[in-house]
Formats: structure tokens, sequence, C-alpha cells
């Protein structure tokens, strides 16, 4: 375990390997879960800001849902999240050509239409986060077969889980605490030979 101010790092976070591999898993985990993304009230407001600019990105099944359901609902277990599309795919999702779920949201970013990339579950994944009355803990939690094929190319690529997730972990924690963990990290995990 390693501790960086009030925030305890699981050491496979570090030790273990991780490459998304998006051909053979079909972002999976955009539809694969017991609920859909869980926001923080803050990202309530984002969604709430940014939804008309995402809305032609969405399904027709995701609008349609969306209208049903809200923008997020309030789950007793994960708290505030994303609805799905008959319990599976985010409503935010939807399949590109080649049958991979993107992230309607996301792409709205990518194009320019807005600053907010995603919610921060979804970039750190498949790093979780949850706090207690003292730390915040970040666990490494890979769906067993879903993320195989991203654990193998992690282990052939050699690229460790929190290197592969460093933009998500920089705009969660802060460019202090990615360093200290790299440095960590680099010392008593991943030293050369």
């Amino acid at each position: 375990m390693i501790e960086i101010d009030n925030v305890l790092i699981s050491d496979e976070v570090v030790a273990a390997r991780f490459v998304c591999d998006l051909i053979k898993c079909k972002g999976g985990c955009c539809e694969d879960g017991d609920a859909g993304a869980p926001l923080t009230g803050e990202e309530t407001d984002r969604l709430n800001e940014v939804f008309e600019e995402v809305k032609p990105y969405l399904t027709p099944e995701g609008k349609k849902e969306i209208e049903k359901t809200g923008r997020y609902y309030y789950n007793k277990d994960f708290g505030w999240v994303t609805p799905t599309i008959n319990g599976k795919m985010c409503a935010y999702g939807h399949r590109d050509s080649k049958g991979i779920i993107k992230c309607g949201i996301e792409q709205a970013y990518l194009d320019g239409k807005i600053s907010w990339r995603k919610p921060v579950s979804c970039h750190l994944f498949p790093i979780k986060t949850r706090k207690t009355a003292t730390y915040e803990l970040v666990n490494y939690e890979p769906r067993e077969l879903l993320c195989k094929p991203a654990c193998r190319l992690g282990e052939k690529l050699k690229v460790p889980v929190y290197v592969f997730l460093k933009e998500a972990l920089i705009r969660k924690f802060g460019e202090p605490f990615y360093k200290a963990l790299d440095e960590i990290a680099k010392k008593y995990y991943h030293q050369p030979g």
C-alpha cells in the first residue's frame, strides 16, 4: 500500500500492467456493470451545463432513456450515476462502425464543443476510488474476462497501470500527486535491470 497525503493506493496500481485493447474488448466497460458511470456532485452540474452540446452525439435509444430517467439519477449503492439503456450500455454511449462503444460526452470534448472530457470514474477505469472518513482509496479493479486483453497488452508493452492512466490520475489528484507516485513506483516497483 502506498500513502500520498490522504490517498491510499493499492500496490497493484503501480505493479500491474494494463493498456486498453479496444479492438478486443469493444469498450465493454461502458455496458458491463451494476449501474451507469458514477458521477460526483460537481459532475452532475457539469453534465447539466454541457448536455445540449452532447445531445447530438447520443443515440435515439440513449436520448429516450435520458428523457425517461433523467440525465443522471441516484443509485443507493453507487450514488449519482448515468442512466443505462435496458440496464446495459451507458445512455451517453454509441457504437462506432467497428462496434466499439464510444462516449458521446468525450466525442463532444474531442470535437472542441465542450471543455469537460467525461466523468472521471470513466477516465480512471480500471482504477476505482472510494472515500472513507480518513482516506481516499485507489484500487486497481479490472474486469476479470473483459479486461484480459488489456492485461495481456500491458504485459507485452510493459506499461504499468498508473502510467497508462497518467492523464486521468493527474486530472483527479493533480500533478504533484502523480509525480510522487511515479517516483515511488520507479524506486520500489520498476527498478531497472
